[in-house]
């Protein structure tokens, strides 16, 4: 598509946020609910923002508006938020519009995170929108004259038995409910439901599909100006000298050099001489040597030696160390993996009139508000951040960075737009990664009983979380400033580290020791957490004491579990695998995980085909299949979706990736030296949802990982008697 044709305007990305609201005191909420029945505790992000119209507003030609704080991921809640409330509002799908993250306009939820996108934002929207049901069924009950009991809502619209009807825009006037939601609240029926718990299409996918303008990265404004940023060849190292007059000479496009310390930005009116200028840059710009990276030993032995903040994060049972040895003992590795998101991290940012305006596939638009007023020693009330959904993401990659770069940028030039993009260098060498981790376990088990009697997990881990969060050190562009900001080391241990590091099994005793340790790369969020490495751990190690007490895959697990919704998927996914013929070196291997053991349940299966040693030795996952329990399910598709696209990537973690460096960079800079699946990788998947309409919705966009990354390691040791113990799972590691 053309890039000389302006394809969006500022106006229709700050429109409609001009809505009046003012409070109804008719019935006190006392009043209004004194026939309900009282419910659970409200979701936390309604409780952070409990009016009604912080979450949904009536529009002029009836047509609701649905505000939700998260943006989309991928997970769909621009679809499960419309299916909600066009349920309890009883209206048509079509006339529901959601709005994704805004501030200023949409409720502050912090961050799009740890699958809580449906049991946070999609709950506060049903709760709301069954608030505002019930109030509009008393402004029209005193229209019309009526009991509420003698009303309904239907079509966007509240009407008698009679057949007189008001739409919600002529009960409300153009007003909005300003009403405070509080418990109890009558929610509709799930035997009335019309919408939630189908699997309705979501219409963004569509556009992906064509290529339409869909993504941050397609923004383009009239008159809008181009950046890239020279970024130095490692870490700390110190802008010595870059001579600009040269640049311009070799590039005239360049419109202009702004060096801040050693940030170094590059604009142009073209992409490609922003391109040109920065390819320029790296060849001419002298820096210093910066910090070297601890290469010369493998990094297992690394993050043990390293120092530590210890703490004892799960102490329960009898440990006595007279009783006899551990049955079995084994340590586990994890790489630094990137998010290797397909779009680079982009941004585009606008000063004008003093304030700041950033376009952005953050994850967390008020928190990123905080960080650039900060940066910028401005008022966060002048700093306007509005989410659009990124091309990847998979937890906390460039995106926080790139918009601080484009803030930075737009001072430069007033009154224009400025896009700064990354190129792939600048987001395989720069994105903060995935942490590296390091387990030692042991257990014990009873020999009359074969079953677990001690379970010990011992963990070694950078942190999980540098989101930004209002800290501006923690921007990447904000530490390479003249007077630079630099972050400080966290002081505790964050529950990233050890998510799912507790089993979920019935064990008697069971102690985990976490140890932090400051790694040598730069490192944040990475979809799933420490849970990835945790369950690859645990479930392997399950898997290994289940062949050494002769037990059963399924059998052993199922004997050690209480729960049986934990048992339910467990169960599903060994019938579903129930026919499955294996020829030789074909191996099927199984794990299960309750993600952070309080979400949603995942047991996973994965059949792998292990070529022989004398043909190369190769390593293919021919099929995963998942038994998947979210509680209530709001889009089947969507959970699917979510959960196939968590075995694919989770696949692709476990056999292919990991960072790569020397003493001086990252040396995995291209896809070619980080290989993420092809299509003719991808395994076909095969997802079965257990839905429970009567539990509440569990978060389960990250509930696959681990138990993706166990399954494939038991499958290869079941195709040909070796048991890799780090990842990847690579075959020169079978020659080994």
């Amino acid at each position: 598509m053309s890039h000389s044709t302006p394809r969006a305007s500022r106006r229709n990305f700050l429109k409609g946020a001009g809505c009046l609201t003012i409070g109804f005191v008719l019935l006190g909420a006392g009043s209004l609910a004194a026939e309900t029945p009282k419910g659970p505790e409200l979701p936390g992000s309604l409780q952070d923002n409990p009016r009604i119209n912080a979450w949904l507003e009536v529009l002029a030609d009836g047509r609701v508006r649905v505000l939700t704080g998260k943006i989309e991921i991928g997970q769909g809640i621009r679809t499960a938020v419309a299916q909600i409330a066009a349920e309890e509002l009883d209206m048509p799908l079509e006339r529901v519009e959601v709005v994704l993250a805004e501030t200023g306009r949409t409720p502050d939820e912090r961050y799009t995170a740890g699958s809580a996108s449906i049991e946070q934002s999609a709950m506060s929207v049903r709760y709301a929108a069954a608030a505002a049901r019930q109030k509009l069924l008393v402004l029209a009950a005193a229209q019309f004259k009526a009991m509420p009991s003698q009303l309904e809502l239907r079509n966007g619209g509240v009407r008698t038995t009679d057949g007189r009807q008001l739409s919600f825009a002529q009960l409300l006037d153009g007003q909005q409910l300003q009403d405070e939601v509080r418990l109890p609240i009558r929610l509709k029926p799930k035997a009335d439901y019309r919408y939630v718990g189908r699997p309705i299409l979501r219409n963004d996918v569509e556009r992906m599909v064509r290529a339409e303008e869909y993504y941050v990265q397609d923004l383009r404004f009239p008159g809008m100006v181009h950046a890239r940023i020279l970024r130095p060849p490692t870490y700390e190292a110190k802008l010595e000298s870059f001579d600009t007059k040269a640049l311009k000479k070799a590039v005239p496009g360049v419109l202009q050099v702004v060096v801040d310390g050693s940030f170094v930005g590059l604009l142009a009116e073209r992409e490609y001489d922003a391109k040109l200028a920065q390819d320029f840059g790296r060849l001419h710009a002298r820096w210093s040597g910066g910090r070297a990276l601890p290469a010369g030993q493998p990094l297992a032995e690394h993050l043990r030696q390293l120092p530590a903040i210890d703490k004892r994060t799960t102490d329960k049972g009898n440990f006595n160390e007279t009783d006899a040895a551990p049955t079995l003992r084994a340590n586990y590795f994890k790489p630094y993996l990137m998010h290797g998101s397909i779009g680079p991290s982009c941004a585009v940012a606008l000063l004008e009139n003093n304030a700041l305006h950033v376009w952005t596939h953050s994850q967390g638009v008020y928190p990123l508000r905080d960080s650039l007023a900060k940066l910028l020693k401005m008022s966060p009330e002048n700093v306007h951040v509005k989410g659009v959904p990124g091309s990847g993401c998979y937890g906390h990659n460039g995106a926080d960075d790139v918009a601080a770069d484009a803030a930075l940028l737009a001072r430069a030039v007033p009154g224009r737009h400025v896009r700064v993009q990354w190129s792939r260098e600048d987001e395989h060498a720069w994105e903060p990664y995935g942490s590296a981790m390091l387990f030692d376990l042991e257990a014990r088990i009873d020999p009359k009983t074969g079953r677990i009697t001690h379970w010990k997990h011992e963990l070694w881990s950078d942190t999980h979380s540098s989101r930004p969060g209002g800290s501006p050190e923690k921007l990447l562009a904000a530490q390479y400033l003249a007077q630079p900001l630099l972050p400080k080391p966290e002081d505790d241990i964050s529950g990233g580290i050890y998510r799912n590091s507790e089993p979920y099994y019935d064990f008697p005793a069971v102690r985990v020791d976490t140890h932090y340790v400051q790694g040598p790369l730069r490192v944040s969020a990475l979809r799933s957490l420490g849970a990835f490495g945790n369950v690859f751990a645990l479930e392997s190690f399950m898997e290994e004491l289940a062949v050494k007490a002769g037990q059963d895959s399924y059998e052993f697990r199922l004997r050690h579990l209480k729960d049986e919704r934990a048992k339910a998927v467990i169960r599903k996914v060994r019938d579903m695998v129930q026919q499955e013929k294996l020829a030789p070196r074909e191996g099927l291997g199984v794990a299960f995980a309750r993600y952070k053991n309080q979400a949603a349940y995942c047991a996973v299966v994965a059949k792998v085909v292990v070529a022989p040693e004398a043909d190369g030795s190769t390593i293919r996952v021919a099929k995963i299949w998942s038994a998947i329990d979210a509680g209530e399910v709001i889009n089947p598709d969507g959970l699917k979706n979510q959960t196939e696209g968590g075995l694919i990537q989770a696949a692709s973690w476990t056999l292919n990736e990991e960072v790569h460096f020397n003493a001086h960079q990252v040396t995995t800079r291209q896809w070619e030296q980080y290989p993420i699946f092809r299509f003719d990788e991808v395994p076909q998947v095969e997802v079965a949802v257990l839905d429970r309409p009567t539990e509440p919705p569990l978060g389960a966009g990250e509930a696959a990982q681990g138990p993706t990354g166990a399954a494939i390691a038991n499958a290869v040791f079941h195709a040909c008697g070796k048991r890799i113990r780090q990842l990847p799972i690579r075959p020169e590691k079978l020659l080994a």
